[in-house]
């Protein structure tokens, strides 16, 4: 008898910590939504306000700048005042930024709106997967985590859906004049419906632990865990803030300056790799092969659809094979898709499906492994006190790194030429393979606490 009563609290429990854990990865929707819109705009956009190459990387890039601001931010504001109310906050910002996009007559406006919209979406990218990690039990955390790169690659499907249909509602005249604008406005909804709903979700058990309200994360706890293993959590979260000072020069410290080369290291090689590149730019890529504006509109929902599956096909692995065998294969099969990318347009053999075929490998191959990975793993890497601030200096990393990478795009494209840019990208993704095989470590299955003690013992 006791044993079904275990078994059906452990069902409670899950079903508990999933619907949060979707509750929070639906930053990664707003995330995924507002960095994938301008892909369907920024042609119009560039015939609206007369766009130099230069111009046209501002114009996706920009954003970027806001979510490195927010990234930064992120970790000192939620330690101070909790994930959830900076999440609120983010919320807001990411609904102004959205409507902002939509009205402005100047290409300055929408450059300051769009800033202000990627304020919100650095905040979430690197709150909503450190609050899923939070909140998780060790042996679910790698897809409860995942559930947030779930929600981006969602967010950029659908947006690739509400592209073409907007685009394809009337002629190329009223998206030059209006149809670019109810692309950005469309997001303001999804940005609502996250609002409303992080008002029902707890605040995360161990920043309220750290700010000595332990009582108050005891409910939240029992709840995930059960009586017995709530308690026990509580006190080696405890135990865990004991050991540590919280500071920021503690991460270069020989214990965890490890940690920090593999999230910093994993943060900037997922974005070097080159897959906003092709997120940002799919359907000026696709016309590079001689594909009619349509045709490439369409070519990118492909795009959105495999990224769509195959991060599924992530969250069923990542608990299973473990996050390094992941990114290992990942990164292996993202080289050679990049490099027959480079061969085909150095070659000139781009007619026919070839280089949609590849991109679409290359995009799975992404997908199954640096795509969750490795916001699972800069989740869950860092010790409880510094967390947060560990978190956002890495997610600061990526996001600079993805600024770097979507603002010299297309003038490396349009002076280098498409094979030598794959082929860029074909380079980095061997170093990843490298740098995984070296200096990654497999987490799977421990617990936070867990993974801060394992940079102790490879010191010593």
């Amino acid at each position: 008898m006791s044993v079904q009563i275990d078994n059906s609290s452990q069902q409670v429990s899950i079903k508990f910590v999933t619907l949060v854990s979707i509750v929070a990865a639906l930053g990664g929707l707003l995330f995924g939504f507002d960095t994938a819109v301008v892909s369907g705009a920024v042609g119009f956009m560039k015939e609206r306000f007369t766009l130099s190459e230069v111009e046209v990387g501002w114009a996706v890039s920009s954003l970027i700048i806001g979510c490195i601001v927010g990234a930064a931010a992120s970790g000192v504001l939620s330690d101070r005042f909790g994930r959830k109310k900076v999440l609120i906050a983010a919320a807001l910002l990411f609904i102004i930024g959205s409507i902002g996009s939509a009205i402005p007559d100047t290409f300055t406006g929408y450059i300051i709106a769009r800033i202000i919209g990627g304020l919100g979406i650095g905040i979430t990218s690197t709150l909503c997967p450190l609050y899923n990690a939070e909140i998780a039990p060790a042996k679910y955390r790698g897809r409860l985590v995942a559930l947030n790169q779930f929600a981006t690659v969602t967010g950029i499907f659908l947006v690739y859906f509400i592209n073409t249909s907007i685009a394809n509602h009337s002629d190329e005249a009223w998206n030059i004049a209006s149809g670019w604008r109810w692309m950005f406005g469309f997001g303001a909804f999804p940005g609502l419906v996250f609002l409303v709903l992080l008002f029902f979700v707890p605040e995360s058990p161990r920043w309220l632990i750290k700010q000595g309200r332990a009582a108050e994360s005891l409910p939240i706890l029992l709840r995930i865990h059960g009586e017995e293993l709530a308690k026990k959590e509580v006190m080696e979260i405890k135990e865990s803030f004991k050991q540590e000072n919280g500071s920021i020069r503690q991460l270069f410290s020989p214990a965890l300056r490890l940690a920090l080369i593999v999230g910093v290291g994993l943060a900037i090689l997922q974005q070097v790799t080159g897959i906003n590149a092709v997120m940002y730019y799919a359907p000026e890529i696709f016309k590079q092969t001689g594909t009619g504006t349509n045709a490439a509109l369409t070519q990118t929902i492909l795009v959105g659809l495999i990224n769509f599956l195959f991060t599924i096909l992530a969250i069923w692995l990542i608990d299973k094979v473990g996050r390094k065998v992941l990114l290992l294969v990942g990164s292996a099969s993202m080289t050679i898709c990049l490099a027959v990318i480079g061969i085909a347009f150095h070659t000139g053999h781009t007619s026919g499906n070839l280089v949609l075929v590849f991109i679409l490998l290359y995009v799975a191959s992404f997908a199954v492994s640096l795509g969750p990975v490795v916001w699972v793993i800069m989740s869950e890497i860092f010790p409880n006190r510094i967390r947060g601030k560990a978190t956002a200096i890495a997610s600061m990393a990526l996001w600079i790194a993805d600024y770097v990478v979507s603002q010299t795009f297309p003038p490396l494209l349009s002076s280098a030429g498409p094979a030598i840019t794959f082929w860029i990208f074909g380079i980095l993704s061997l170093v990843t393979f490298v740098f995984t095989m070296r200096v990654v470590p497999e987490t799977k299955g421990r617990s936070l606490e867990e993974i801060e003690s394992l940079w102790s013992a490879k010191k010593a």
